[in-house]
């Protein structure tokens, strides 16, 4: 009886432990979202006035209006452009390069595994001149084609890396049982391995969405025509010439985080359920 109450006050205190963590990792989190959100519902000098976390007295929405009005839905559109098409060449790309690292033996595969995750360690910055140079040298500076190849590039590294890794953890037997059934490689990979994926897949282009939707470095480099500028560079737009307009800047912020967010509420499952299937073999 003694046992079974001090392993029950154990529980109690690592429960209240781990709530505390919880609780402090969510206020830490919560907390510049809401400095932020709260305002982007100030006038422009409000904030020197009132104090950054005072709630906003009164409560304006002509920030928003400003924004929508003056194109943020054409930096917009050409974000999801250019990121669906990116994240859609990268999960084609990495899937077809990881099936044969994970499930076929040839000489080169340890060798070509290595040297792609060795392509994780390189620095993004250290890229920007030379693909500034080679997308100059064959026409397409300043165009949103630009920016899908360097998004690619960077992102297949990582995304091989697990894709592989996600794939070995398939049951060969389900490949066994479909070569007898008369499949070959190819009806193997887009019949049986590819489906067996999609929570991989789908988490890998949460993950990788988010960083593409936020990237700034390639596309400020890249792009300069204020028609061409995705949603990283909108920011700009909405400055001052003289001085910063913070309300205005928060705003803007709000509405580009907005998508990723609803997006990951909406697919959340499928991003636990990518990172948890291949942590148990079988």
């Amino acid at each position: 009886m003694n046992e079974y109450k001090a392993s029950k006050i154990k529980s109690r205190i690592a429960w209240t432990i781990a709530f505390i963590f919880a609780l402090s990792q969510l206020i830490l989190t919560l907390t510049p979202f809401f400095f932020m959100v709260m305002n982007s519902f100030r006038k422009q000098f409000d904030m020197l006035q009132q104090g950054v976390f005072h709630l906003p007295d009164p409560w304006i929405v002509t920030n928003y209006v400003t924004v929508v009005t003056n194109g943020f839905f054409g930096y917009f559109l050409r974000s999801v452009i250019v990121v669906a098409i990116s994240l859609i060449l990268m999960l084609i790309i990495s899937s077809c390069a990881a099936y044969p690292l994970a499930r076929m033996k040839f000489k080169l595969n340890v060798l070509i595994y290595a040297g792609i995750v060795a392509m994780m360690s390189v620095p993004m910055h250290v890229t920007l001149i030379p693909i500034f140079k080679m997308t100059t040298s064959i026409g397409l500076y300043d165009t949103l084609q630009s920016l899908i190849g360097p998004y690619v590039a960077f992102a297949l590294p990582m995304s091989v890396f697990i894709l592989t890794a996600f794939m070995k953890t398939i049951p060969k037997e389900i490949e066994e049982s479909a070569e007898i059934d008369g499949c070959n490689r190819y009806q193997n990979f887009f019949r049986m391995i590819l489906p067996l994926s999609k929570s991989g897949l789908a988490t890998l282009a949460i993950y990788n969405g988010v960083t593409m939707w936020n990237e700034f470095a390639f596309a400020n480099t890249l792009l300069i025509s204020p028609w061409n500028k995705t949603l990283p560079l909108a920011l700009g737009q909405f400055k001052g010439e003289h001085s910063l307009d913070i309300p205005m800047i928060m705003s803007v912020l709000t509405l580009s985080v907005l998508p990723m967010i609803i997006l990951f509420i909406i697919f959340q499952d499928k991003l636990v359920k990518g990172m948890m299937a291949g942590a148990v073999k079988g």
